[in-house]
């Protein structure tokens, strides 16, 4: 469905005609004018008409209407075709989810079409609407805009992230440990997350590079050094999420590292026991064979002095074993 469209002149809204052809055809006659029209998941039916009216190429209008893109920049005869992927962070369930954004740049129209609940454009187009002198860029002001806030957000995302991550990380190393499964699902969960989000942060690069260098068709020149700015904030995000995905690992060899050492100590804990056990065990079924010469068979304090003499055993083996911190 259409959201919203606008003619813009100057850098200011104008009324214009309903009519989506009659409205690009006002915007191209005037020659400082440009079309915005927003469209949220729309269908086959709904977007065959804009691409008609706008003459947008099929491959493009596919992928627009199919969505599950890369973040991509396309460079067609009439227009180009920028996928960005906003990022969306709920924090009490800990997910990444990504929706879609495809932007159409002509010489005198921009089309949107977001897909999924992030990256919504009304506060992009109120901001931009309050910004003459950066729509005066023409419809690259629009794609800078959509840019910006995508990306800008991606860092909001990041610092959430991070602040999550601290706190898995102080659950890591507590003393007790906690439940050492648990721990482990959290951490491969936050890994799939962190790939979630460098999926939608990492393809962006090279579309922000071209973009922010010459060559690239309806691209306002004076645009560029605002998507140099873009380009140095995707960097910076890329950068987030390059070292969250470090210390996640370095947190699983951590968390992995302790459980070897806890393993330790309980094979430690259970082989002194077993060995403390083991002399009484002995000593008993030496003297529960019932040969007739045995030592001290005869002696009347014989049975008291072989406890005596376990007993010893036992608590001189248990010092030496807390001496050597096994208990």
């Amino acid at each position: 469905m259409i959201v919203d469209s606008a003619i813009y002149r100057d850098g200011k809204r104008v009324a214009g005609p309903a009519d989506l052809s009659d409205a690009l055809e006002e915007a191209r006659a005037t020659g400082d004018a440009f079309l915005w029209v927003g469209m949220h998941e729309p269908t086959e039916k709904e977007f065959e008409h804009v691409s008609s009216e706008f003459g947008l190429h099929p491959l493009a209008v596919e992928d627009a209407l199919t969505a599950h893109q890369r973040p991509k920049l396309e460079v067609y005869d009439d227009s180009l075709f920028v996928v960005l992927k906003p990022v969306l962070y709920d924090v009490r369930r800990d997910t990444v989810t990504t929706g879609e954004l495809m932007v159409f740049v002509g010489d005198s129209f921009v089309v949107t079409v977001r897909h999924g609940q992030g990256g919504a454009l009304a506060p992009v187009r109120s901001r931009l609407e309050r910004e003459a002198d950066v729509l005066r860029h023409g419809p690259t002001a629009v794609l800078y805009a959509v840019s910006d806030m995508v990306v800008d957000h991606y860092i909001e995302v990041a610092a959430e992230l991070q602040a999550d991550l601290e706190e898995l990380e102080t659950e890591v190393f507590q003393p007790d440990g906690g439940d050492p499964r648990n721990t482990a699902a959290r951490i491969y969960g936050f890994k799939r997350q962190v790939l979630e989000f460098r999926r939608a942060t990492a393809p962006l690069a090279q579309p922000m590079a071209r973009l922010a260098g010459p060559g690239v068709p309806f691209v306002h020149e004076h645009s560029r050094p605002f998507f140099r700015d873009v380009a140095d904030h995707l960097t910076k995000a890329n950068e987030y999420v390059e070292g969250l995905d470090r210390l996640l690992s370095d947190a699983l060899s951590a968390h992995l590292a302790q459980m070897g050492v806890r393993q330790n100590d309980d094979m430690r804990k259970i082989s002194a026991w077993a060995a403390m056990a083991a002399v009484p065990t002995m000593v008993a079924g030496i003297y529960g064979m019932n040969f007739s010469h045995m030592p001290e068979l005869g002696w009347r304090l014989g049975y008291p002095g072989v406890l005596l003499l376990m007993g010893l055993t036992v608590w001189g083996l248990h010092r030496l074993f807390k001496r050597r911190g096994w208990l």
